[in-house]
């Protein structure tokens, strides 16, 4: 049996069709352009035709999407959406109508004009995966469980900040289950203010497997654990320098001492390399980063240790990784099983390992780096 992840991100899905029985780096991989790409794609296609668009479906991600929706209106063309697919744009319904979006129900949905261009909203098409992979003879008929990250901000109350939500959801997460995998569920379990997972959920038409859903910078931090050099640490720092946000998790023997989340549009090397100092030393506040208009900080141990130590004290990941290179603190650009665009999609797995007991020892002896070392890197 095999397993099918798939890292949803702003640039792009990493897709890894994973067979237990081969080496990890015989898997089958796919790097597509993201859901919300593909949509903004076919926005500008309708802005382009004078096109109205109804946006139907589920939550997704914005970003590119949202973007493409507000030029769209901006060249005096309509844009109509279901509530559900509305929320891709804010949770807040009155904002999205405020923007200018007709909020139309199924049955007006249906009865709009036929040269109102239909686009589907949701992050996860199991249908398209699988049509892309017979292309090439593989079959996703015996798949022993289906993973699938995506970023969910989560649906705040009115009046509370979207990013201390955020961070009062990871504190929470951290402080009942110390272990990145904390940040994966199985689909049923999904917690009520994580909107962005529930849609994941939803929008699994086909799936006939368990489906594990969690949190892409957790993902890919814990795929990035993976790789040899890392694994072998026992105090390190991971960093996850994504497109939109850049995530970094102090781990240690007890587990996590410490993470703190950025808007990456906010930050250049030196400001980054701070952050990254300030969290490694155990001086890092919450309110010096929410101040400056990122999600925040939390420091679980003060105890410090130095990023310039010998041997990887700081692994890095992410498709800005970029900003690190040359850095003082001499980074390592984690490559799990040698690739690193596959850090979030083997990350997956290794939660899948945790979330589904009945995979546990397959996965675990699957994930293995040939030396046989002991603890399981996400167990830390």
């Amino acid at each position: 049996m095999k397993f099918l992840a798939v890292d949803i991100g702003t640039g792009t899905q990493d897709i890894l069709l994973f067979d237990p029985q081969l080496d990890a780096e015989n898997a089958y991989k796919l790097i597509l352009p993201s859901p919300t790409m593909i949509v903004r794609e076919r926005i500008r296609a309708a802005t382009n035709r004078r096109q109205g668009v109804l946006l139907y479906g589920v939550m997704m991600g914005g970003g590119p999407s949202a973007w493409a929706v507000e030029d769209h209106l901006k060249a005096g063309l309509e844009v109509y959406a279901t509530p559900a697919a509305a929320q891709t744009l804010n949770d807040d319904l009155q904002a999205v109508s405020t923007l200018g979006v007709k909020l139309v129900g199924d049955d007006e949905a249906l009865r709009l004009p036929l040269d109102v261009a239909r686009v589907e909203l949701r992050d996860f098409d199991f249908q398209a995966i699988r049509a892309a992979l017979a292309g090439f003879g593989l079959k996703l008929d015996d798949l022993a469980a289906v993973a699938v990250a995506v970023f969910d901000h989560g649906a705040a109350p009115p009046g509370v900040s979207d990013r201390q939500f955020r961070f009062d959801y990871l504190d929470r997460r951290i402080r009942a289950e110390n272990r990145l995998s904390a940040f994966a569920y199985p689909a049923d379990a999904i917690p009520p203010g994580m909107t962005r997972l529930q849609a994941v959920a939803r929008s699994a038409r086909g799936v006939d497997a368990p489906l594990v859903v969690m949190d892409t910078a957790p993902a890919a931090v814990l795929g990035a654990r993976l790789d040899t050099q890392v694994r072998a640490q026992e105090r390190v720092v991971i960093a996850n320098v994504g497109n939109f946000h850049t995530l970094a998790f102090r781990l240690g023997p007890g587990g996590i001492e410490g993470v703190f989340e950025h808007h990456t549009g906010m930050l250049d090397g030196p400001r980054l390399e701070g952050l990254l100092n300030a969290l490694a030393g155990g001086s890092l506040k919450h309110a010096e980063v929410f101040g400056e208009g990122g999600h925040g900080a939390l420091v679980y141990s003060a105890e410090p240790f130095e990023l310039s130590d010998e041997g990887v004290r700081l692994a890095v990941t992410g498709p800005r990784r970029g900003m690190l290179a040359g850095s003082a603190l001499r980074p390592y650009f984690a490559v799990p099983f040698g690739d690193m665009m596959m850090a979030g999609s083997f990350g997956l797995l290794a939660a899948v390992a945790d979330c589904l007991p009945e995979h546990h020892d397959r996965l675990l002896a699957a994930l293995q780096d040939g030396s046989g070392r002991g603890v399981p890197p996400w167990e830390v």
